[in-house]
């Protein structure tokens, strides 16, 4: 059965639809690293709480007849108001996943961001799914080692540099060490079973890799540093750099010709210096509440950033964004797009680039949808006047259904 545009339902009406799908396809620990936060998941539930709080106010009798989503972004005119955010395990959701994910966003019309820790060489990418293309940048201590890779991503045609910022410390993830994921990987009866119960998963995507030259590796890392999955924690792989400083951005500045992002800004004073030091965009972010647990909601912090940069700059938002509607509020608050991280990466364990394509026309549906439903003809309309906050009639917040159906944090999620 096929959706508008002869996208596959895959039996999925919803975002959740895809989760649970991913949750019965996935082994629990690479699930969990992608489903959960940090420590207690309170910043991760607050996300989805926040923009809960949030509601939309209609205006009738508009003859919506004819609706637009699309916008301008960074010169170029996309479909709709999304990216495809960086999210370094596609590749393990799914048998070269990030090639399946980047040919879904290309399809759909919009950005595809890959991440530093990706399995697929980001020249294999660019050559074998096209679209636009951008790249996420994690600083290594070794300065040079990443320059290196941003010249790379120069090279191999990539539209975007996304520094990200936010993780100068690894997070915590305790529930990576429970589930065995840490150096080298351990093997316990529980995830040994896990495993095993999981055939489609460990057919579908190890046995292919086996098949096809090994377990994968971090294929974008300096050579000396390709190791195979199974010898670094999820979670802990990366090589954090607590030295980070405005500087850093500055070089990056000199030495990238393209869009410079910054990402994972929280703050309205930080969004002014990222700009000061030559970002030609922000993104207000706490990653998706996976690394400070006490970090506020990302839709609370982007008025203030709107405020300070939103007329030198562009902004945008990711972290908890679950439905169109939830785009929508971001956009009337100033945004000019929203980043995606999970719900894609739930369709590509679903079903490699028709399952994030679905996810893609999820969004597309309900972003029509509900502009529809507030007498909106399009993105470019929206504003303050179509949105009714918290604090002008004192309701009591509710988190979605959804969400507290299922009673845990780890359930509880934000699409980063």
């Amino acid at each position: 059965m096929s959706g508008p545009a002869g996208v596959p339902t895959l039996d999925a009406y919803c975002v959740e639809d895809l989760r649970e799908t991913a949750r019965r396809r996935l082994p629990k620990g690479l699930f969990e690293f992608i489903d959960r936060g940090n420590d207690d998941e309170i910043a991760m539930r607050e996300n989805l709480a926040a923009l809960a709080r949030i509601k939309l106010r209609p205006r009738v009798l508009a003859d919506v007849t004819e609706r637009d989503q699309s916008i301008e972004l960074f010169g170029r005119r996309q479909q709709m108001p999304v990216i495809i955010g960086p999210t370094g395990s596609a590749g393990l959701a799914w048998y070269q996943g990030e090639i399946e994910l980047a040919k879904a966003a290309a399809a759909q019309g919009i950005p595809y961001t890959m991440a530093t820790g990706s399995m697929t060489a980001m020249e294999r990418v660019a050559e074998e799914a096209g679209g636009t293309l951008w790249f996420q940048l994690y600083l290594w201590p070794e300065r040079e080692l990443s320059f290196k890779l941003v010249e790379r991503a120069r090279d191999a045609g990539f539209e975007a540099l996304v520094f990200t910022v936010d993780t100068p410390v690894a997070p915590g993830r305790e529930y990576n060490l429970r589930n065995g994921f840490v150096i080298p990987f351990r093997f316990t009866h529980r995830n040994v079973v896990d495993v095993a119960m999981h055939p489609r998963w460990l057919f579908g995507v190890i046995c292919r890799y086996l098949l096809s030259g090994g377990l994968p590796r971090y294929e974008n890392f300096p050579a000396h540093m390709q190791t195979r999955i199974t010898a670094l924690p999820m979670g802990r792989s990366m090589a954090t750099n607590p030295s980070m400083c405005w500087d850093d951005v500055r070089a990056l500045r000199r030495i990238w010709p393209r869009k410079l992002i910054v990402k994972g800004i929280q703050h309205a004073d930080d969004a002014r210096m990222a700009v000061d030091c030559g970002a030609d965009g922000v993104v207000v972010s706490n990653h998706g509440g996976r690394v400070l647990d006490s970090a506020p909601a990302t839709i609370e912090t982007l008025p203030s950033v709107v405020e300070a940069v939103g007329r030198r700059a562009t902004v945008l938002v990711d972290s908890g964004f679950r439905r169109g509607a939830d785009v929508v509020k971001a956009l009337a608050m100033g945004a000019h797009a929203v980043m995606l991280g999970r719900a894609p990466l739930y369709g590509t364990a679903t079903a490699g680039q028709a399952g994030a394509m679905r996810a893609i026309q999820l969004y597309r549906d309900e972003i029509d949808r509900v502009l529809g439903l507030i007498g909106c003809h399009g993105v470019s309309e929206l504003g303050p006047q179509h949105l009714a906050m918290p604090w002008d009639d004192k309701a009591p917040a509710t988190v979605p259904p959804t969400a507290a159906a299922h009673g845990t944090p780890a359930a509880a999620t934000s699409g980063a």
